[in-house]
C-alpha cells in the first residue's frame, strides 16, 4: 500500500471533499506521464505468488496474494491509498467528522453500478459494513468500533456512522482493500461488486477469469477485455511463465533475477514500500515467552547482510518497527545492530546456553524470505543457537490448522499506517496476532491515541507504544523491502506503488501497447 495523506483542521481530518480534486489531479498526472498510449482489447494474464485450495472470492476475507489480486479487481472500498500513499476517495465522495470524533457523515459517489446493474446506494454500504463485522478477519478488526445498531441512512447517497469511541483516524481504517462494498443480498456463489472486472470463472489454487465490466464508473477503464489471474506456488514456474509469454506480468520477481529479466527485454517494476517480512516469535510459547530470548534474537540479526544478500540490495534496513510512512513513526529509537556477545549473555540469563529452535518459512511469503531464513540460521550459530529451517508450501504455511500458531516463523505485511496495522496484528483481538502479543500498557496507549485529536499528543502516545513493542514485542522487523515485479513489453500501465504488488493489483489501468 503506498500513498497516504492526512488532512487536518485543528488536528482533525478534513472532509475528503477537500482532498478529492488534488488526489484526482495526481492520478491524472501519473496516467499521462507514466502510462503511455492506451489501447483497448486483449486478455491480460497475471501470474501471482502462491494460492491454494483455501483461495476465496470473498471480498472480506483474504490471506494470500491471489486473494488480494482478485479482490482488488472485483470489488472496491470507500477509500484507498494511491501509489504515493495518499488517501483517495473511491466509492465515497467525502467523509466528515463530528466535533467529538465519534460520528462521521459519509457521502457516496453518484453514478456507480454493481455488476448486476444495481446502482450503489447507502443501503449497500450499511449491508456491507454489517457483513464485514459478522466475519472474523481483518475487516471486522478495522471496524470493531462501529456501532452497527446506529448506522443511519440520511438519503440514497448519504449515511451517518456512529462509533463506540472517538477515532481521529477513522478514514484511514476505511482505506483498506479488504473493505469492498457489495450490494444488499450479496451471494458469494455469484459474486457481484463495483470493480472494473466482473466474475467469470474461479478454480481455487489454480486460475480465475474476469471479463471487462462495461458499465464501470471510471471513463474508458478497464482497457483489456478480460483479466486472468493464475496461481503460481513457486518462483521458477512463475518466472518461466513470464519469459515464455504465458503471462504478461508477475508479482514478486526474485531479486536474483532482476538483471537476467532486464536482459531478456522484460520490464522490471521496483517500488519503494513499507512492506515487511518479519520473523515472528510467539510470546506465549517457550522459549519466546522469555523477553530476554526475544531481545537476544533481535540482536542476532545482521540486518545489513540480510538486505544485501537476501534482498540483493532491494530494500532498506528495519529497526523492529513497522509503518515507516506513518507521521508518528518512532524514527529516533536507536538502530538495532547485530551484537552476538550480548545475545549470548541474554540467552545465558534466560537459561538457554544451547538453544535449538525450528524456523518455519515458505516461498509463498514472498521473494527473499527463504534466503533470509537461511541467513538467520547461519548468523544464529554465532550466538550458540541452532536453527533448523523448515520450508513448507503455501497450503501448509497458511493452512487453517497451523497458520498463526507457529512458535517461530516468518510472514509478510504490506504498507499500512500504524493504527490500522496495530488493529490487524498487535492487539489481543487482532485477526493476525501471530506473535500472540498482549501488553496492557501498549493497549492503553493505543486506545488513548485513537481518541486524541491533537496530532502531536497522538504521536507522543504512539511513539511510546512503539517503544514498548521495540523492546518487548515478538517481531523482528529486519527490513522494508522494495516491491519487485515484472511485466512484458507488450503491456503498459504499471507504475511504482507503495502498497500492494503490481501497482496494487489495479489492472484497470493496464493495456496492451
Amino acid at each position: 500500500m503506498i500513498t497516504r495523506r492526512e488532512l487536518f483542521r485543528a488536528g482533525l481530518f478534513l472532509g475528503c471533499a477537500l482532498s478529492c480534486s488534488c488526489t484526482d489531479e495526481h492520478q491524472r498526472q501519473v496516467s499521462s506521464a507514466a502510462l503511455g498510449p492506451r489501447k483497448s482489447g486483449g486478455v491480460l494474464r497475471i501470474g501471482v505468488t502462491g494460492g491454494s485450495t483455501e483461495d476465496s472470492l470473498d471480498p472480506h476475507k483474504s490471506v494470500t496474494y491471489p486473494d488480494q489480486a482478485r479482490m482488488s479487481n472485483l470489488y472496491e472500498p470507500l477509500f484507498r491509498r494511491d501509489a504515493s500513499y495518499q488517501i483517495e476517495p473511491v466509492l465515497a465522495s467525502s467523509l466528515e467528522p463530528s466535533a467529538g470524533l465519534d460520528e462521521w457523515t459519509l457521502r457516496l459517489r453518484s453514478g456507480v453500478f454493481f455488476h448486476n446493474g444495481k446502482a450503489l446506494d447507502a443501503d449497500d454500504v450499511i449491508f456491507s459494513l454489517r457483513r464485514i463485522m459478522e466475519l472474523p478477519g481483518m475487516g471486522a478488526s478495522a471496524l470493531q468500533i462501529v456501532d452497527l445498531g446506529s448506522l443511519r441512512k440520511i438519503d440514497p447517497l448519504t449515511l451517518r456512522i456512529k462509533l463506540t469511541q472517538p477515532h481521529a483516524l477513522f478514514q484511514d481504517e476505511l482505506a483498506q482493500y479488504y473493505l469492498g462494498i457489495v450490494p444488499v443480498g450479496f451471494d458469494l456463489r455469484t459474486p457481484v461488486g463495483t470493480g472494473p472486472f466482473r466474475f467469470g470463472s474461479f478454480v481455487a489454487g489454480s486460475r480465475s477469469s474476469f471479463p471487462r465490466f462495461d458499465r464501470y464508473w471510471r471513463p474508458h477503464e478497464p482497457y483489456v477485455d478480460e483479466l486472468v489471474i493464475i496461481d503460481f506456488p513457486d518462483e521458477k514456474s512463475r518466472l518461466d511463465a513470464l519469459l515464455s509469454g504465458s503471462v504478461e506480468a508477475i508479482d514478486n520477481l526474485p531479486q536474483t533475477q532482476v538483471a537476467a529479466v532486464k536482459a531478456a527485454g522484460v520490464n522490471v517494476l521496483i517500488s519503494e514500500s513499507g512492506n515487511w517480512s518479519p520473523f515472528t516469535m510467539r510470546v506465549d510459547t517457550p522459549p519466546f515467552d522469555n523477553v530476554l530470548v526475544r531481545q537476544a534474537f533481535r540482536l542476532i540479526v545482521d540486518r545489513d547482510q540480510m538486505v544485501s544478500q537476501a534482498l540483493r540490495g532491494q530494500g532498506r534496513v528495519g529497526n523492529d518497527l513497522y509503518a515507516p510512512f506513518d507521521q508518528c513513526f518512532a524514527k529516533d529509537l536507536p538502530q538495532r545492530r547485530q551484537d552476538l556477545k550480548l545475545a549470548r549473555s541474554l540467552l545465558a540469563q534466560a537459561g538457554h546456553t544451547a538453544l535449538k529452535v525450528e524456523l518455519v518459512t515458505s516461498d509463498a511469503i514472498g521473494a527473499g524470505v527463504v534466503a533470509a531464513a537461511r541467513l538467520f540460521a547461519e548468523q544464529a550459530r554465532g550466538a550458540g543457537v541452532e536453527v533448523a529451517v523448515r520450508e513448507v508450501d503455501a497450503g501448509v504455511f497458511y493452512g487453517k490448522d497451523d497458520y498463526l500458531r507457529w512458535p517461530f516463523a516468518q510472514d509478510f505485511w504490506y504498507t499500512r499506517s500504524y493504527l490500522p496495522q496495530v488493529a490487524q496484528g498487535s492487539l489481543p483481538d487482532a485477526p493476525y496476532n501471530e506473535c500472540h502479543w498482549q501488553d496492557p500498557r501498549f493497549m492503553s496507549l493505543i486506545a488513548q491515541a485513537r481518541s486524541e485529536a491533537d496530532r502531536e499528543r497522538r504521536c507522543g502516545l504512539l511513539r511510546e507504544a512503539q517503544k514498548i513493542e521495540y523492546e518487548s514485542g515478538g517481531y523482528i522487523v529486519w527490513s522494508f523491502k522494495n516491491q519487485v515485479d515484472a511485466y512484458s513489453s507488450r503491456v503498459t500501465g504499471f507504475v511504482p506503488d507503495r502498497n500492494l504488488p503490481l501497482s496494487s493489483f489495479q489492472f484497470r489501468s493496464v493495456s496492451f501497447v
